[in-house]
């Protein structure tokens, strides 16, 4: 039986995001059907085990003044993506009446915004057929935006969701360099521990000593288990262990990092895809997800990731992060106009709480400045 996980986050600090390093290429591909898998993967993994019960408690944090709601949190977030969408309606619309100048104007408007070039399409024929040759306000304009983006994204409006058929639900994590992999993993594990669930963590970005460390004190905070190797082992191995362990636990959830790659770099996008294909030995229905998780500051450049990430690894779902008032917002219209993919969680800033459900008319209604 799948179980949404709305519930909230804990704590406010988070360790740094992923390292904006290059990683060397990765290992040799692992034959897929002739050796014995456990002998090519071995030496078992190292097992991090979280602090014991009896360990002293971390120090209350001091008394912090009232956070704002989520939803100025994000209006916050998807300011800069609001101001150039909102400045340039208000410009473009100081005429009494829509005319073919002013649709061909919004049209460049939104395109440059990075909503894409169909959801521009969308936006404008709507205005055209309704508005043509009358009088309309700036205000119409937004209110207009923000309902074609909150119909374009409400079919995605989907939670992340753990079939309790599977032991593990294996949750595949892949990205760029400093996306925010292995911060996004501690604040769901947290989500999900607080469901009820017990959750295990992989640390497949052997590539790093920092990035095993980062996901330990996740482990560790989260009471979650980490199975870790030294640097430079086989990161695929690490996987094939991690999912035999959990299995061995009868964790509800494995998630496993991976190491953070550039999408055009092909040796590490092929050590991505022998993961995938190593985890389908031991379960075929593995990995059961493979989010993809986005820095909203690289706009277009999204699509491209979206793009190879989905054609190595079969991405199922999107973790949208750094909405933080410096991001270009838009582009998730475009990518859900492309890609159709459901889109999971979005974040708005650093503290813990900040990665929230994702939620169309909300996330329309801030980015079109049509928040009440």
């Amino acid at each position: 039986m799948a179980k949404n996980f709305l519930s909230g986050l804990f704590g406010k600090k988070k360790p740094d995001e992923d390292a904006a390093a290059e990683h060397p290429s990765a290992p040799e591909d692992m034959p897929v059907a002739e050796a014995n898998a456990p002998e090519a993967i071995a030496p078992a993994p190292e097992i991090i085990e979280p602090a014991s019960d009896d360990e002293a408690a971390p120090p209350t944090p001091p008394a912090e003044k009232k956070s704002p709601g989520w939803l100025s949190r994000l209006s916050q977030g998807l300011s800069k993506s609001s101001s150039k969408l909102t400045d340039g309606v208000a410009g473009i619309f100081n005429k009494r009446k829509l005319d073919q100048e002013t649709l061909d104007e919004l049209e460049e408007l939104l395109i440059t915004a990075d909503l894409g070039v169909a959801a521009a399409e969308r936006i404008t024929d709507s205005l055209a057929q309704d508005k043509f040759d009358k009088e309309i306000t700036e205000a119409e304009v937004r209110d207009i935006l923000a309902d074609e983006v909150a119909a374009t994204l409400k079919p995605l409006e989907k939670p992340l969701l753990v079939d309790a058929a599977n032991k593990p639900h294996v949750i595949l994590m892949i990205g760029v360099n400093g996306s925010g992999k292995t911060t996004t993993i501690g604040k769901l594990a947290q989500k999900f521990k607080d469901d009820g669930l017990s959750v295990m963590l992989a640390a497949g970005d052997t590539f790093r000593a920092a990035a095993i460390e980062q996901l330990s004190i996740w482990g560790e905070r989260t009471g979650a288990p980490v199975i870790a190797r030294e640097v430079g082992a086989d990161a695929a191995g690490l996987a094939f262990d991690a999912v035999k362990e959990a299995k061995a636990a009868g964790a509800d959830v494995l998630f496993i990092d991976t190491a953070g790659r550039l999408q055009n770099k092909s040796a590490l996008m092929d050590e991505l895809a022998k993961i995938v294909r190593v985890l389908k030995k031991l379960d075929a229905s593995a990995p059961h997800d493979v989010i993809l998780v986005l820095d909203a500051t690289v706009g277009q450049n999204a699509i491209s990731q979206a793009a190879a990430f989905s054609d190595i690894a079969g991405v199922t779902g999107l973790v949208m992060t750094k909405l933080d008032g410096t991001a270009r917002g838009g582009v998730l219209v475009a990518l859900g106009d492309k890609f159709a993919l459901p889109i999971h969680f979005i974040g708005v800033g650093e503290s813990v709480d900040d990665l929230q459900t994702f939620h169309a008319e909300s996330f329309a209604r801030a980015l079109a400045g049509a928040v009440d």
